[in-house]
């Protein structure tokens, strides 16, 4: 089997129930950036393990693992529309994946210092990568967002996306502390004259 069909060569895609639609649908630009958050992971979780003290620490690995999977099915769910007959093959995000990105964001936050002002991006290169694949997954919640005000969508999908940048959100902040990194500060301009 080939990689390539020239199927979309027309900017046309298919969604799982066969139907087709404009690679610029928004079912197709939700999906797309839910996918460009899962790259974004990947990545992150490639430069974690090259660096030290980031690399001892399996159990963030096996997260991002466990995101990168539910972010497939969410990908899969948004790819289906929901009269689709496909759609009883297709795994939904639910309130237990909600519960322990929750749980990870409660543990990231314990060992770091409480927020006492806003946090420009930016520190060691995992909490920088993780502070881009934070703003996509806002980018994807949006997406989200504006297709469910026009077709019928998992309303678990926008609280997931949103608990899943919050808790990137806090992996930042995390990963700085575990190299030693301070975050980096917002200082007000006008307040600093």
């Amino acid at each position: 089997m080939k990689l390539y069909t020239r199927r979309g060569d027309q900017g046309k895609t298919s969604l799982f129930d066969g139907s087709e639609v404009r690679k610029d649908d928004l079912r197709v630009a939700a999906y797309g950036t839910v996918d460009e958050v899962n790259a974004w992971l990947g990545l992150i979780a490639a430069t974690a393990k090259e660096r030290p003290p980031l690399d001892r620490e399996a159990g963030f690995h096996a997260m991002i693992s466990t995101i990168q999977c539910e972010l497939f099915n969410i990908g899969a769910d948004l790819a289906t529309p929901v009269e689709a007959t496909q759609r009883d093959y297709v795994p939904a995000v639910g309130a237990e994946e909600i519960q322990r990105l929750e749980s990870w964001i409660d543990a990231a936050c314990e060992p770091v210092s409480p927020l006492t002002t806003f946090v420009v991006p930016g520190g060691c290169a995992v909490a920088s990568q993780l502070h881009v694949g934070r703003t996509v997954c806002r980018r994807a919640e949006r997406h989200v967002v504006t297709l469910a005000g026009q077709a019928a969508v998992n309303p678990r999908i926008v609280i997931y996306l949103n608990r899943l940048s919050d808790l990137l959100f806090a992996w930042s902040r995390w990963a700085n502390h575990v190299a030693g990194v301070p975050d980096v500060a917002w200082v007000n301009p006008r307040r600093a004259r």
